[in-house]
């Protein structure tokens, strides 16, 4: 199947985000043949005329919770320990299958509404409802985050280690690739060190991505600090996390060291601004994290911490509340946040051939 996108307004992204006029896209079944101002030669099954549209790479919500699209509203204006332990943990036990089938749907639907193409997603029972996520046409890389607390029965801890060496043997890599299955460490807060340390082994064995929430809140990474003498990052660190390709949900409160060990480590970090902002939790430190060249994202959170999936909405708000809190409107420039929501996200998912637009890109 041989298609032509023809005059349309191109950005291309990666390292350009200088747009094409009136420019020709040709693709061949999954691959982009050519971009350029001459029509290429050849016959094609489709051309599509689009005169006064902009093509861009698609958008990239590196953080979310999709079956969460349920709780929509649930424990608005209670900070992150009250909103997870009374009133989501609670009512996300009783879930069913069919609930987290709806949700993701339901989440996915608004994704493809703001241009998104393909997410990371750490969910309880993942297989629940992996099969929407292939049904549907996106990308997805989904990890069930592990919880461990002190005093859980060690079998109830190995029925949900056997359950992530499930998912991953049965979905990774299906739809051709379109879906990834990671594993997931939920938080330090949630785990123990024996936890961490077997887990972040796993991961490493079976070579694919870790997903963890990292220093979220004030009260996440100082009692930490009193737990184990050492921030949430450098506990991840120490216990061989980061050995691991990383994404790190919101990043809102490290420290200089922990920004150095995010570097070294080569993390992919997530700004979820709306979350942050909705649940009181504060503002990732985005000029000390782009001027020490780590890769940061965008992400939307779950529902529950934000009320939707727009990540053009995620977008809009980083470009503003960073300028206004740094007093600093020379910040993030518009191709730093369209980096952050196209090329970096296809990069920290693990995906070399997505994220832009250019020959033998997907």
């Amino acid at each position: 199947m041989k298609r032509l996108l023809q005059h349309a307004d191109i950005l291309c992204g990666g390292n350009d985000w200088t747009p094409l006029k009136n420019a020709y896209l040709a693709i061949e079944n999954d691959r982009i043949l050519s971009i350029g101002l001459e029509r290429p030669q050849g016959e094609f099954d489709q051309i599509m005329d689009m005169s006064g549209c902009l093509l861009l790479p698609g958008l990239y919500n590196m953080h979310t919770h999709t079956p969460m699209s349920l709780l929509r509203g649930l424990g608005s204006g209670l900070p992150l320990d009250k909103w997870l332990f009374e009133k989501m943990l609670p009512i996300e036990s009783r879930m069913t299958k069919a609930d987290a089938s709806v949700g993701a749907r339901i989440a996915m639907m608004e994704m493809l509404a703001s241009g998104v193409v393909s997410f990371s997603d750490m969910y309880h029972h993942p297989s629940n409802y992996a099969d929407d996520v292939l049904s549907s046409g996106m990308k997805a890389n989904l990890g069930y985050p592990i919880m461990a607390v002190p005093g859980e029965d060690q079998s109830v801890h190995e029925a949900k280690v056997q359950e992530s060496f499930d998912f991953f043997d049965r979905y990774n890599n299906a739809g051709s690739g379109r879906l990834l299955a990671n594993f997931a460490i939920h938080a330090e807060y949630t785990s123990t060190v024996d936890s961490v340390k077997e887990f972040s082994q796993i991961c490493k064995d079976h070579h694919t991505q870790m997903q963890i929430h990292l220093s979220e809140t004030i009260k996440e990474h100082e009692e930490c600090k009193q737990r184990h003498g050492k921030t949430p990052a450098r506990f991840f660190y120490d216990l061989g996390v980061f050995d691991n390709p990383t994404i790190a949900a919101h990043c809102v409160v490290v420290e200089a060291e922990d920004m150095d060990l995010l570097k070294e480590k080569d993390v992919t970090v997530v700004h979820n601004p709306s979350s942050n902002m909705k649940l009181g939790s504060g503002f990732m430190p985005m000029k000390a994290m782009l001027e020490r060249g780590i890769r940061v994202t965008l992400g939307t959170d779950g529902d529950a911490s934000n009320n939707n999936q727009n990540l053009l909405e995620e977008m809009h708000l980083a470009a503003l509340i960073h300028c206004g809190y740094t007093k600093d409107p020379t910040l993030l420039r518009t191709s730093d946040l369209l980096s952050m929501a196209t090329c970096n996200g296809a990069a920290g998912q693990g995906r070399p051939d997505c994220g832009s637009l250019a020959a033998g890109m997907k």
